[in-house]
């Protein structure tokens, strides 16, 4: 009888013991893991405000995973496992790791040489193998896109260290390409004038720099030409919709003509076109 009560009165301790170990581990996880991401937050906004957005990611982030792991390592310490013997299996682990993952250390390597040599940042528009979109973050490992179209390209760092980057709003203005042809009965340098001035009235463009006006060559059928407009780097896509609207607006009201390809067969060395005549006679 009194051998059970022993017992009993043991494993009433044990019990008591366990139960205070899972309020004690349940506590610092519910407590530490939200508290860990609060501070994250707060070092990536203070460091956002003191330098940039993607110096911000990366502090934020480092602060959070840091908490984490110092919070598995306590945890891990309460349920009563030795840190000497988990930091020897983690050595090894470790090394067996970096042997099976050397992508992923290359693609951190360059991920470093991105934020020190700082080609673009977060918001920047790049372009680079095919794919055009804003930034949304510097990672450890690659970097996300948000094309155009509302699409998410997760591009690996080392990808963008080997690869030609353009970064498109690098700077504050850009010019705008506008690629136009007349007809040959068109005088140019009246062209030249109604173009200017579309530009002129444009209150998007800028007139510095000015505008440029540059022939391009001697297409089959029309004269070949390049405008070109200095704008804002956000107002680059209005502007070129604008420009192209205003120009055929003007052209029209001008009478200058924007011809279609075509065609004309001249016989021997005379510069007259074959005349051609049209006879209606039924099919057989």
């Amino acid at each position: 009888m009194l051998e059970s009560l022993q017992q009993l009165w043991a494993w009433m301790v044990a019990y008591e013991q366990a139960v205070k170990d899972i309020i004690r581990i349940g506590t610092l996880l519910l407590i530490g893991i939200p508290v860990c991401f609060w501070v994250g937050r707060i070092v990536r906004r203070r460091v956002t405000r003191h330098f940039n957005t993607q110096y911000g990611l990366l502090a934020g982030k480092a602060v959070t995973y840091l908490g984490i792991i110092l919070i598995a390592f306590a945890t891990l310490q309460e349920l009563g496992f030795p840190l000497t013997h988990l930091t020897g299996a983690a050595g090894i682990l470790g090394l067996a790791i970096g042997f099976a993952s050397q992508t992923s250390v290359s693609n951190v390597i360059s991920g470093l040489f991105l934020v020190t040599e700082k080609p673009f940042l977060v918001g920047d528009v790049i372009s680079v193998n095919g794919n055009s979109g804003e930034i949304l973050s510097i990672d450890t490992l690659s970097v996300k896109l948000r094309t155009f179209d509302n699409r998410m390209v997760r591009i690996p760092n080392e990808t963008l260290i080997k690869s030609d980057v353009t970064n498109i709003t690098a700077f504050p203005i850009r010019r705008v390409d506008l690629n136009i042809g007349v007809a040959y009965k068109e005088r140019l340098d009246e062209v030249r004038m109604i173009l200017m001035d579309v530009a002129e009235r444009n209150p998007l463009v800028l007139q510095e720099p000015a505008p440029q006006f540059m022939l391009t060559g001697y297409g089959s059928s029309s004269v070949d030409m390049m405008f070109a407009v200095w704008a804002v780097s956000g107002d680059y896509v209005k502007v070129r919709n604008q420009m192209r609207q205003q120009i055929k607006q003007a052209f029209e009201e001008d009478s200058i003509e924007i011809p279609f390809p075509h065609f004309s067969i001249c016989k021997g060395a005379e510069t007259d076109p074959i005349p051609v005549q049209v006879v209606d006679r039924p099919f057989y």
